[in-house]
């Protein structure tokens, strides 16, 4: 049997949709009518913006303020560290040896001789030692003596009270740098 013998059934197609009538164009004759703008919300909106307006100037104010008081501590900070150094570089010529043994001559004190014991049992005194005498075999005052920078301004018997006074004027620190290094004004 070949393709061609063989009856085929006519094919249905399906039917078509119908078509609704096409829309004819008319001129328009007037305006719509328009809508009323709700006054309320745009004044909610405007509100709105000039109060986030008002925070952030609020805000950015209130932070260069802050930013203020920062610069200045930092610039009290930077004057008390220098005076901190100040303060320690004085400790340190005034506990330094050279400067105990100047004021203890300065005092009347001698440097004893050889070491003696005391046995507290019985009070013997043990040692070739015979208590300090009148003089002194070390003068630290002396020809002898090796300046010290720490000492040369500093006085050796300076207390608290004494500062105050105008025999000792208190020293006066380098002006504090609180803008960087100077330099010359350009122009």
């Amino acid at each position: 049997m070949s393709v061609n013998a063989v009856a085929r059934e006519p094919r249905v197609l399906p039917e078509a949709p119908a078509r609704e009538p096409r829309r004819r164009l008319e001129p328009v004759t007037g305006t719509p009518a328009r809508r009323k703008p709700k006054l309320a919300y745009a004044l909610m909106a405007v509100a709105g913006a000039m109060a986030i307006g008002a925070a952030q100037i609020g805000l950015s104010l209130a932070i260069t303020q802050d930013s203020f008081v920062l610069a200045g501590l930092s610039s009290q900070q930077h004057e008390l560290d220098l005076r901190t150094d100040a303060l320690q570089e004085d400790l340190t010529g005034l506990s330094s040896p050279q400067s105990l043994a100047s004021g203890a001559a300065d005092l009347g004190m001698v440097v004893a001789g050889s070491p003696s014991y005391i046995r507290l049992s019985d009070g013997a005194i043990f040692g070739a030692g015979s208590g300090a005498s009148g003089a002194s075999t070390v003068d630290p005052n002396g020809a002898g003596a090796v300046s010290n920078a720490l000492l040369n301004d500093v006085p050796v018997n300076a207390s608290t009270e004494d500062d105050a006074t105008p025999e000792h004027p208190t020293q006066e620190l380098p002006p504090a740098i609180t803008d960087g290094l100077p330099s010359p004004s350009t122009r």
